[in-house]
């Protein structure tokens, strides 16, 4: 399909990428994923996670643009990406990755991944290391790794064992109410996570599909976790990594969770963040991204 102006391709943005930005619906691996991307110079890809879409990588794309080619996909499922019936396994979506980057005549990337697109970003360099150039992983755990079994106990991930079609009938047509939980109990104040981002995030969120593709995601975490464990079976990554925590979330547990997976691991904080990291303090994840790329 043509390219066209990311401001024609969204409903209206909380804050727009830059205005040349480029959007582009791209076929592979058995699905159309949308993408933004824009900039010149070494190659970022911001993969997102759950409650948000690519929109959610705005700032940080204006602040990488003028020296990196930044590439921002809607995950499979979510966004403006298509709603396929199954593929969620993030093994899958990796292919998804690669597919994206083949398209572009991309060969290697940095990653900056937060939340579900940690997994994404982690099965995409499990199995394709040589194209994986710096490592950014953001505030959520991966599957089967390290104090995963741990990690699960926790009563606020309840959700991450919701799903099937009673549930999409529950949340039918209040999947602002649903969504609302996250943002409030993962953020250290809810009111950063402000009220035009809700909105918009609920619309898409009510796409057809969009929740049935979220439920998958989370569904497919068993598999996930045999799938990484097959990966680190083969060796852990020898990639630079950065792994980022909010200091009222996950904070340095990032860092150790990646130890089990990467051996040059550094980890830092995001201050006064909970789990949202681009709504509550974007400068501060902006700057500690920025610097981690710029020491490759």
């Amino acid at each position: 399909m043509p390219d066209t102006a990311t401001t024609g391709a969204a409903p209206a943005q909380v804050v727009p990428f830059p205005a040349d930005f480029r959007t582009r619906e791209i076929e592979t691996n058995g699905t159309t994923i949308h993408v933004r991307f824009g900039g010149s110079g070494p190659v970022v890809v911001l993969l997102h996670g759950y409650g948000e879409t690519g929109d959610m990588w705005a700032p940080m794309a204006a602040a990488l643009a003028p020296d990196h080619t930044v590439v921002v996909p809607d995950l499979r499922g979510m966004g403006l990406s298509a709603k396929p019936d199954g593929g969620f396994d993030k093994k899958t979506q990796a292919g998804d990755v690669a597919g994206v980057l083949d398209a572009l005549g991309i060969d290697k990337a940095a990653l900056v991944t937060h939340d579900i697109g940690n997994m994404v970003g982690f099965a995409f360099a499990a199995l394709h290391r040589e194209r994986v150039t710096r490592f950014v992983l953001i505030d959520a755990p991966l599957p089967g790794v390290g104090p995963w079994e741990e990690i699960l106990k926790n009563p606020l991930l309840w959700h991450f064992r919701f799903g099937g079609p009673d549930m999409e009938r529950l949340v039918e047509g209040r999947e602002r109410i649903y969504l609302d939980r996250f943002w409030n109990e993962f953020s250290a104040h809810p009111s950063h996570f402000g009220e035009a981002a809700r909105a918009h995030y609920a619309a898409l969120y009510a796409l057809p599909g969009a929740m049935r593709a979220g439920f998958a995601q989370f569904a497919a975490f068993d598999q996930d976790a045999i799938d990484n464990k097959a990966f680190l079976a083969a060796g852990k990554l020898t990639v630079p990594v950065l792994a980022l925590g909010g200091e009222m979330s996950f904070g340095l547990t990032m860092a150790e969770v990646m130890k089990f997976a990467a051996t040059d691991v550094k980890g830092d904080i995001v201050p006064g963040s909970g789990h949202w990291i681009m709504e509550e303090n974007p400068a501060a994840t902006v700057a500690l991204v920025k610097a981690f790329l710029a020491a490759g």
